[in-house]
């Protein structure tokens, strides 16, 4: 089946369809050639029969969030990019359940309205809550797998798939969606109650934090680098004298070594080049293999 044919399938069932997107808009490291398809998910109870479609056409399948932990080739992505935008939730007493599009500042401004809490180190991560699931995202001792109840996701081949929180494998910025390739459609979490005030002390407390230490005023994927077991990546690449060391326009941050930023017009080979240069030099030095964060997606 020729293009022109699926794309009218796509937009048929209520899809809206970008050609050659360029990904540098659509990540927080501001990198990233063109997408050959992009196409904007606000409805995942449709992701079934958009996959149908998809699979049907042998079209390569992409899923992005919001961005904020990948770096894009250069080259771009083939085939279609699924941007998951879905940001619908329901409030249940001390339950949340949040489609896997919604913001994670969002939701706990959200959840902050209701007087719940213990979601409050996810305030300042710039990612959604489908991401956040993926990586099991966490900050300041929290993380998501102290809050989630449940999960829901579906199959590459359209299969809706329900777990609770001992199913989904959750550890250091992992999950079973890692290994399973499904996409995340809602997740369910439980919080406790507590007074607004106190909610939005801790969260503007964190926020605060963030930009003290954080080179937030760059483009950046966040962390570059897990935590390797007894130590921090930051300090590490720091005590090598690596603060500042750039290729391109891609630098170790000065602020904060953990972060290698996009000082304007870097490109994913830039930032490659560097993230192998730190691990090699660490390793040298340090006898520390580092291991990236960030997720490589693209040609």
């Amino acid at each position: 089946m020729k293009q022109e044919q699926w794309v009218a399938e796509v937009q048929n069932i209520g899809f809206q369809i970008a050609f050659d997107e360029p990904m540098a808009r659509h990540t927080t490291f501001r990198i990233g050639g063109p997408a050959d398809a992009f196409i904007k998910v606000n409805n995942c109870d449709r992701l079934p029969e958009l996959l149908n479609i998809l699979n049907n056409n042998s079209v390569p399948i992409t899923v992005i969030g919001a961005g904020s932990n990948l770096l894009i080739s250069d080259s771009g992505i083939e085939g279609a990019v699924l941007y998951i935008c879905d940001d619908r939730f329901i409030v249940n007493g001390n339950t949340f359940t949040a489609y896997s599009g919604l913001k994670l500042y969002k939701m706990c401004q959200i959840l902050k309205q209701n007087s719940l809490s213990n979601a409050e180190f996810a305030f300042g991560i710039p990612g959604t809550v489908g991401g956040a699931v993926y990586m099991n995202a966490g900050a300041y001792g929290g993380e998501i797998a102290q809050i989630i109840v449940s999960c829901k996701s579906v199959t590459r081949e359209g299969k809706i798939i329900e777990r609770t929180a001992n199913q989904l494998e959750l550890g250091y910025r992992t999950s079973i969606f890692k290994q399973n390739d499904e996409i995340i459609v809602s997740a369910t979490f439980r919080l406790t109650n507590d007074n607004q005030s106190e909610i939005e002390a801790k969260m503007n407390d964190f926020l605060e934090r963030r930009r003290t230490k954080q080179p937030l005023e760059f483009p950046s994927a966040g962390s570059t680098f897990k935590r390797p077991a007894g130590y921090y990546a930051g300090a590490l690449i720091e005590e090598c004298g690596l603060k500042g060391f750039s290729v391109g326009d891609a630098e170790v941050s000065k602020k904060h070594a953990g972060f290698v930023i996009n000082k304007g017009n870097a490109s994913c080979s830039d930032v490659l080049k560097l993230i192998e240069s730190v691990k090699e030099k660490v390793l040298t030095e340090k006898g520390v293999l580092l291991e990236p964060e960030v997720i490589f997606k693209g040609r």
